[in-house]
Parts: C-alpha cells; structure tokens; sequence
C-alpha cells in the first residue's frame, strides 16, 4: 500500500465524519447529526462529490457517503471538515452489508452516481440497482423512497430499466441524456464526479433514472432478468459470429 494511502487511513481514525464499520448505528443517525432531517445516502460515494455537493445545495437535510475505499472517503470528509459542512458524512463499509447500520424507515433517498456497472454478465448480480441490492434498500428506506441512477454506463442504464419495468416500479424520471438537448439540467445532475469526467463507458452521454420503490415487497423475478441477460449474452455471440 502507498504512503498516502496509509497517512489517509490513519486520517480517517481520527475524522469526526467518517464511521468505520460501526456497531449499533441502526435508528441512531438523527442522534449522530443532532437533528431529525431526512438522511440521503450516496452509495458507491467514491470521493464523495455528491454527498459534498447535495449537502452544499440542501443545508436542512443529512447526507451519508458509503464506499469501502478508505482513501477515498477522505477526500470528500476532508473537505467537509475544511468548509464546516455540519450535513455531511461518511460510512466505510460493503454495500452489500449497508442494511445493518440504518433501522426501517430511516432514510429518505439514495443516490447511486457512477457505480461500478459490472459489465460481465456472471456479476450482474453485484449491480446496485439488481433486485437483491433492492430488497436491502427497502429494509431501511421509507415508503416510496426514491432511488436516483447517475451513469456512464448504457449497459447498467439499460440493465435498471429492465429491473424498473419487471417489478412495476414507478418512474419519476427517465433521461437516456441529461447534457443533450435544450431543456435546462436540474441543479442537482449538474454535480460533477471524478468518473464523470473520465467517460469510462466511452459513451459520451450520462443517463439518468429516478424510481421510487413502494414498502410491499418486490416480485420474484430474478430468474426471468438472469434470462433476459442470457438471450442478450446469445444474441451478441451470434451478431459476432455472422
């Protein structure tokens, strides 16, 4: 590991706004911010630009970063720290673990920006917006909580919409391009993140999808996405091999 990665770490023991692997934070977090605002969570926070930015933009809210990358959690909780951004912090944890530290119905919303799109079909699983991250988030989120999608990535944009439309989710917003067009973006797309920049997807488009998800469980359809994913996976073999 380099040094600064190792000064950073050392960093973040000593941050005030940043919990590493908590014990008993479940139903705790209008205690850990001294109010009783809506808590937003910026999963797969990265540097944390959305947590910092949203924060910025919505003073009488809360906002919770949540990566496992320590080193990079302390970029956005540093510069929390220097402009006193009091709204503002940041959890080290597995995403797939995130439904231990908040209690039902305790946070508001969550935003997903740039996450990892997992393009290799066999981890499709692992995306953020797949039923099995889903059904975390309704463990904590309040009825009819919105999910916000943020990404590059045409495959995950894509891959959401399916998700959307098999469980029957409501829609709020659907962009395929949020820079396109002559409509203004709203001040909140507007927030740029490191991975925005880099165009990793090569797509040169960001897209942009807000979903609510309702209190009554989601219907069991992960086997009819995991084949809707295998007639895609044939379909390109062949296109490959004509």
């Amino acid at each position: 590991m380099g040094q600064k990665k190792l000064i950073r770490f050392e960093a973040i023991k000593h941050f005030p706004n940043v919990l590493q692997y908590p014990e008993g934070m479940a139903g705790k977090w209008a205690e850990f911010y001294k109010n009783e605002h809506p808590l937003t969570l910026e999963l797969a926070c990265g540097k944390g630009e959305y947590t910092v930015g949203l924060a910025r933009m919505y003073p009488e809210r809360n906002f919770l970063g949540v990566d496992l990358k320590g080193n990079r959690i302390y970029i956005g909780a540093k510069r929390c720290l220097e402009e006193h951004i009091t709204n503002a912090a940041f959890l080290r944890t597995k995403i797939d673990q995130i439904n231990h530290y908040f209690a039902r119905n305790e946070v508001a919303e969550i935003w997903l920006t740039f996450p990892d799109p997992q393009l290799r079909k066999s981890r499709a699983r692992r995306r953020l917006t797949h039923p099995k991250f889903l059904r975390l988030y309704q463990q904590f989120l309040v009825p009819g909580g919105l999910i916000h999608l943020k990404t590059d990535s045409p495959v995950l944009y894509t891959f959401t919409k399916w998700v959307i439309e098999l469980c029957q989710l409501p829609v709020l917003e659907d962009n395929p391009d949020i820079y396109a067009g002559t409509a203004p973006v709203n001040d909140e797309l507007k927030i740029k993140t490191h991975y925005e920049g880099l165009d990793i997807a090569g797509s040169n488009r960001i897209h942009y999808l807000c979903f609510a998800l309702p209190a009554e469980p989601l219907p069991d359809i992960d086997d009819i996405l995991h084949q809707r994913l295998m007639e895609v996976e044939k379909g390109e073999e062949h296109a490959i091999a004509h």
